[in-house]
């Protein structure tokens, strides 16, 4: 696991931009796994203008989302297809059947979206303050494939922010890759920000592999970058 720490986060969505700038450059059929959330919209809006002012293609790319709320339409301006389109997609060239958003509410569904992840060669991936990743909450089995999630009281109420700043207007399930799928990606970029994630990371890095804290499973991954910044990185202690 390599760590960057920066000064802030727009430092932080520059240097993540590099790390996925050199993904995209390795071929034209790159597979990018996505993820949504606050977190990465820095990143997007660097991709996004890389694609306008230096001709970064996406034509060829395609892209697997780790996850969306159960019970949500798709039009919904909470749901993370339409985050998508709203931050990344309706700004490239990518086409729209290379685009793949996690939807349903059944296991049949689950594993129907989780036979068609394959090959991603960089995943991008946010941390929960419980240290969650995906919508994989503390006690997901690191072997975990994609699966149907009963979030957390702890989830819900940080997505309130969303959904009128009232936890009962967020959905209380969701569609998540699995851990193990995730684990699949040949590389992995993990970005925070923001001294509510200074708990988690510290977890993530610092403490043991453990299921409490579902993003420790990086821990293992072999190709792992992780970027926060001063804030985030605030409780480290090595």
């Amino acid at each position: 696991m390599k760590l960057i720490i920066t000064k802030d986060y727009n430092e932080l969505s520059k240097e993540a931009f590099k790390v996925m700038k050199e993904v995209l450059d390795s071929k034209k059929d790159v597979v990018l796994g996505l993820a949504t959330g606050s977190s990465p919209v820095g990143l997007y809006a660097e991709m996004v203008a890389d694609h306008k002012n230096n001709g970064t293609s996406y034509k060829d790319i395609v892209t697997y989302n780790l996850d969306e709320y159960v019970d949500i339409d798709r039009n919904d301006p909470q749901s993370y297809y339409t985050f998508m389109n709203e931050q990344l997609f309706s700004h490239v060239d990518i086409k729209p059947e290379n685009t793949h958003v996690p939807y349903g509410n059944t296991a049949e569904a689950a594993k129907e979206y989780d036979d068609a992840v394959k090959g991603v060669d960089i995943q991008l991936l946010g941390i929960g303050r419980n240290g969650h990743i995906g919508f994989n909450e503390p006690g997901t089995p690191f072997e975990e494939r994609t699966h149907i999630v009963e979030l957390t009281e702890s989830t819900r109420d940080a997505n309130k922010r969303f959904f009128d700043n009232d936890i009962n207007k967020v959905p209380t399930h969701a569609i998540s890759q699995g851990i193990g799928t995730v684990m699949d990606a040949k590389k992995i970029l993990l970005i925070a920000n923001g001294e509510d994630k200074a708990d988690a990371v510290k977890a993530m890095i610092e403490g043991p592999l453990s299921t409490d804290c579902p993003a420790s499973v990086l821990q293992n991954h072999p190709d792992c970058i992780v970027i926060v910044d001063e804030a985030a990185a605030s409780k480290l202690t090595k």
